[in-house]
C-alpha cells in the first residue's frame, strides 16, 4: 500500500472512531489478474428477434408467447438459466471436493428457473432466479452459492431464491 494511501487510511479511520458514521452498503467488484478462458458471442438482427452465435453455438432468439412473441426460438432468459444452471453445478462439485463431501457434488442436479418482469424498485425489467438443488446438505449449498461466479456476479442485482429439492 502507498504511503499517500496508508496516511489517508490512518485519517479516515481516525475521523471514523471519533463520529458516528451511517453504515455504508459495500459492493465488491472482481477484476481478474490473469482469464482462464475468454467465452466470445454476437448477437444480429431484431435483438429479442434476432439470432445469437458462440463458437459454433447458433440460436435463433424469439419473445415468449407470455411476452407477445411467437416463441418460436430461444430467448436470452433461457440462455442465461442454462448457464448458471452448469455453473452451480461446477461449484457445488469443487466445493464438495473442498469439504470431503465428493459423493454429493457426483449426486447432485441443479434446476434453475430465470424470471423476467417489471422490478418493484424501478421502471423496465428486471430478473430473479430459482435454483433448486437435488442430493446436498444445507453447508454444501450455501458454499456453492458463495463460490459460483453467476451467484457472485447477480448478488448486488438479481434476487436468487436457492432451495433443495
Amino acid at each position: 500500500m502507498n504511503t499517500l494511501l496508508r496516511a489517508t487510511s490512518r485519517r479516515a479511520l481516525a475521523s471514523t472512531s471519533r463520529r458516528q458514521v451511517a453504515p455504508a452498503s459495500t459492493r465488491w467488484v472482481s477484476t481478474l489478474k490473469d482469464y482462464k478462458y475468454t467465452a466470445k458471442a454476437t448477437a444480429t438482427g431484431a435483438g429479442r428477434n434476432g439470432h445469437v452465435e458462440s463458437e459454433g453455438l447458433k440460436f435463433d432468439l424469439a419473445l415468449p408467447k407470455e411476452m407477445g412473441g411467437t416463441g418460436k426460438g430461444q430467448n436470452p432468459e433461457q440462455l442465461f438459466a442454462l448457464g448458471y444452471a452448469g455453473c452451480f453445478l461446477g461449484a457445488i462439485q469443487f466445493q464438495a471436493r473442498q469439504l470431503g463431501k465428493e459423493e454429493q457434488g457426483e449426486k447432485a442436479v441443479v434446476h434453475a428457473e430465470v424470471h423476467i418482469g417489471p422490478p418493484s424498485d424501478r421502471p423496465g425489467l428486471g430478473l430473479a432466479v430459482d435454483l433448486t438443488v437435488e442430493g446436498v446438505d444445507d453447508e454444501l449449498l450455501q458454499a456453492a452459492h458463495q463460490t459460483c461466479p453467476y451467484s457472485r456476479a447477480v448478488s448486488d442485482s438479481i434476487a436468487v431464491n436457492l432451495k433443495k429439492a
